[in-house]
């Protein structure tokens, strides 16, 4: 049974709750590609199977994008500005956006292949690549938010969200 709770509902006002909105997400489909190999073995490629990993694909392929243009347009320059001590975790988080990019793309390529009914299995060891990428990047990150939080003046941390709304809209 699902343990459901009240829901936090995050505006662009705070861009930091924004981008830890979307860890919320990344989280949840991590969570769902962490038991698709067993579901699909124990109830093949049904329509639900299809429907969850259409939204995965849909997230992956263009919210996270956003998500990490968000943080290295925005939030890690921002940042630095007045922590400077964080440039080290910075440089880390920039490079681990193009390994996730990386496996990104190639478990993509099988989600892809699923749903056109290609292949009846996802390989586990992308589906663990992929959500180790994500579980040791969202550990460094998510103190820096909390760092961006104290130190990110509110009328910058206004103006961030503005801008990463906008970058939406395109």
């Amino acid at each position: 049974m699902l343990n459901l709770q009240p829901q936090q509902f995050a505006s662009w006002n705070e861009p930091i709750e924004m981008l830890y909105a979307c860890h919320g997400k990344v989280k949840m489909f991590c969570r769902q590609l962490n038991i698709l190999p067993s579901y699909l073995e124990k109830n093949g490629n049904i329509q639900a199977v299809q429907k969850d990993v259409q939204q995965i694909l849909n997230y992956f392929n263009v919210a996270a994008p956003l998500h990490h243009d968000d943080e290295e347009k925005d939030f890690f320059p921002a940042l630095l500005k007045y922590c400077p001590q964080a440039k080290a975790d910075v440089a880390r988080l920039a490079s681990q956006h193009e390994t996730l990019h990386q496996n990104w793309a190639s478990l993509s390529v099988q989600l892809d292949a699923l749903l056109k009914g290609e292949i009846t299995q996802i390989p586990e060891q992308l589906i663990t690549q992929f959500i180790a990428g994500y579980d040791n990047h969202i550990a460094i990150e998510e103190p820096l938010f909390e760092l961006g939080k104290s130190h990110i003046p509110q009328e910058e941390l206004t103006a961030m969200g503005k801008v990463m709304a906008e970058r939406r809209k395109n």
